[in-house]
């Protein structure tokens, strides 16, 4: 008589049924199990995160009261290497979100080859609400809590939404008090003075242009006097409108959240850059005329360059799009429904896994550089970060090529076979 075996159920913080971005995730990788072979017997192993800590970060205030904020930290697949991903501080973090976003850093360190896995971490918290005093004190406090699971072999947190090189110097500094001695590889995107490495603030935004071009190339658009249309104006769209821009493109729409900003013959994006920096967002910058929302979706453009928060492309808004070429500069801005829309308009999407795969480059190159002590110059690092995004992008796009599939397809085809390759290898131990 057979025996009723229950293996595949699933915690129920792994609801399949979950239409946020795990479910996003969970759909995703779906898509692809028909084209992995052999490997799919494994495939279960990219629907589980390896492990999931779930924190409690008490500090004490400015004003003597004491505050409990929820902390995460989601170490998704390690069998290539270390985890590896961003720590976010923002008002709606969930677990859902911190399981995905870990999950496509797996996805993302394979479609780029390197030796790493996916983790991901945040806290539920506004930071604009307080002081930074008091974001050193609940930074140190999440680092301690966390401490048990990440290290320079482990896991390497990096800088996310609302985080930057001062947190990861504080991050690097508890760890190391911690720990008794300095470990300035357990963190990356650093402070240049304790190990960080030259280039990395525009690394992702410089790969989403590499990436950009080498897409528009194949595709018969030349950059010069292209439309680029930007959501997002820090780190990575700021940086990628600059990039285009010097290139000849015109950047012809900006969203942030204060608003959106349009000009038919292409703003100053070094102007803007300055407004933004004075001002705090894109609102009221000079020789531009404001927008509705939703209108920056319909604008008629080449490229598109998504670099906020994820599902902003969705189907209330895929059908207005009328972009050539999305480049993902956001994790998850496009959820698969939005993504069968316009690839059956012909949009080509260059996929957040590869698109913004520069960051994750770089901060490996980080990582390397304080192993050994010895550190290269920006011009190496840029030349080597094009390198490496070009060689990513022309993998895919020929796996795109040979099973007529998407780029976000190929993608996830090249990176999943890669994990599960490493996972068939290792075996199961015990």
């Amino acid at each position: 008589m057979s025996q009723q075996h229950t293996t595949h159920a699933l915690p129920s913080y792994l609801n399949p049924d979950d239409v946020g971005p795990w479910g996003i995730y969970l759909e995703q990788v779906e898509r692809v199990t028909p084209y992995l072979g052999h490997l799919a017997k494994w495939v279960e192993t990219l629907k589980r995160p390896k492990r999931v800590l779930v924190v409690d970060v008490p500090v004490e205030l400015d004003d003597g009261t004491i505050a409990h904020f929820e902390g995460y930290r989601v170490q998704h697949n390690v069998s290539r290497g270390p985890g590896k991903g961003g720590v976010r501080y923002h008002q709606d973090v969930t677990l859902s979100e911190v399981m995905a976003l870990a999950a496509w850093m797996s996805v993302k360190a394979a479609a780029v080859d390197l030796p790493f896995g996916g983790a991901k971490g945040g806290i539920r918290i506004d930071p604009r609400n307080y002081s930074t005093a008091e974001l050193e004190r609940i930074t140190r406090r999440y680092t301690s809590e966390i401490g048990i699971i990440i290290g320079p072999h482990k896991d390497i947190p990096a800088p996310d939404v609302n985080t930057n090189a001062q947190t990861m110097a504080w991050m690097m500094d508890t760890y190391s008090m911690n720990n008794g001695t300095t470990a300035t590889g357990v963190v990356t995107g650093k402070p240049i003075s304790l190990g960080g490495s030259l280039g990395r603030v525009e690394a992702t935004g410089r790969g989403v242009y590499v990436v950009g071009c080498a897409a528009a190339r194949d595709n018969g658009l030349d950059i010069e006097g292209a439309r680029v249309c930007v959501q997002g104006f820090g780190n990575v769209g700021g940086t990628a409108a600059r990039l285009f821009y010097e290139a000849g493109a015109k950047v012809i729409a900006v969203q942030d959240h204060t608003g959106t900003i349009h000009n038919a013959n292409g703003l100053d994006v070094l102007r803007l850059l300055k407004h933004v920096e004075e001002t705090g967002g894109v609102a009221g910058a000079p020789e531009s005329e404001p927008l509705k929302a939703d209108e920056f979706w319909g604008l008629e453009t080449d490229i598109l360059i998504p670099a906020a928060l994820e599902g902003q492309i969705n189907v209330k808004n895929a059908d207005q799009i009328r972009a050539r070429i999305i480049i993902e500069g956001a994790n998850g801005p496009t959820t698969p429904e939005a993504d069968d829309i316009l690839t059956s308009k012909g949009t080509l999407i260059v996929p957040d896994v590869l698109a913004n795969a520069g960051g994750v480059t770089v901060s490996y190159f980080e990582w390397v550089q304080d192993f050994s002590s010895f550190f290269w110059t920006e011009d190496e690092i840029n030349e080597r970060l094009e390198r490496m995004m070009h060689r990513a992008y022309a993998s895919v796009a020929g796996v795109a090529a040979q099973h007529k599939v998407s780029l976000r397809t190929a993608a996830f085809i090249a990176a999943c076979s890669r994990i599960l390759q490493a996972r068939e290898v290792r075996g199961l131990y015990p």
